[in-house]
């Protein structure tokens, strides 16, 4: 399955000098991972986002998302960004910026930091 790799360029782009963030294939696209917790990706052609169960479900309120059902089954605190929902950089930075707070309060993965 192919994912918008432009998106993800953008993505890398805003994260680049961030401490802990990673990268790696997931959801058959690509994940950006901060201390061994995805914060953020590309699937297809939609941001995916962990936001949580509370600004997950305020996020499902906002234009352009829907709740990440990759499983056929919505996938609580996570949710889809629709391509016009990224159209500009301050859009797609304000979206990961929300998914980077949100994995910062999760303590890391052993080994990862």
């Amino acid at each position: 399955m192919a994912y918008d790799e432009h998106l993800g360029a953008r993505i890398h782009e805003i994260l680049r000098d961030r401490e802990g963030v990673t990268s790696k294939r997931m959801f058959g696209g690509i994940a950006f991972m901060l201390r061994g917790n995805m914060a953020c990706g590309v699937v297809k052609d939609d941001l995916c986002l962990r936001l949580g169960h509370e600004l997950g479900e305020q996020a499902l309120a906002e234009p352009h998302t829907r709740p990440m059902d990759f499983t056929g089954k919505p996938m609580r605190g996570f949710v889809y960004v629709d391509p016009e929902g990224t159209k500009t950089d301050d859009d797609l930075r304000r979206w990961v910026e929300r998914a980077v707070a949100s994995a910062s309060t999760l303590p890391p993965k052993q080994g990862r930091r």
